[in-house]
């Protein structure tokens, strides 16, 4: 049985690591014209990934009410903003597989994006040694 799995030009060893970093955090006092702008959110979301060294697959985003919730789906996982205007408040997650992605650079450009004065910012690895 052949141990390695062709995924696009990338061959990835099934006993080899797997690389996954994941940041998050809570923004407090963003600016909320931009909260509530689906189209700015959709962009600041695409730029991110171009920042991270991300492939984006797909983008998504829906309005709840005042709020938006965007999603992009990359290659090498995803982003998420969830939006609260009416709290100045927004939740982001930026997770990567990809060893030669920077989920830091995107999470902070998103930040910076939303004029966050207050950030409580969470880091995980997710990474798999065999």
């Amino acid at each position: 049985m052949d141990m390695v799995q062709s995924i696009g030009r990338r061959k990835v060893g099934l006993g080899g690591r797997v690389v996954g970093r994941h940041v998050y955090g809570n923004l407090y006092e963003c600016n909320t014209g931009v909260l509530k702008n689906i189209d700015t959110l959709m962009d600041i979301t695409l730029n991110a990934a171009i920042i991270g060294n991300m492939t984006v697959l797909d983008c998504k985003a829906w309005k709840i009410g005042e709020g938006v919730s965007v999603i992009a789906i990359i290659l090498e996982s995803h982003i998420a903003i969830h939006t609260w205007p009416e709290y100045s408040f927004a939740t982001v997650d930026v997770y990567s597989c990809g060893a030669h992605t920077d989920p830091e650079a995107a999470f902070n450009y998103i930040v910076k994006s939303l004029g966050a004065r207050r950030v409580v910012k969470g880091s995980a690895n997710r990474s798999y040694a065999v």
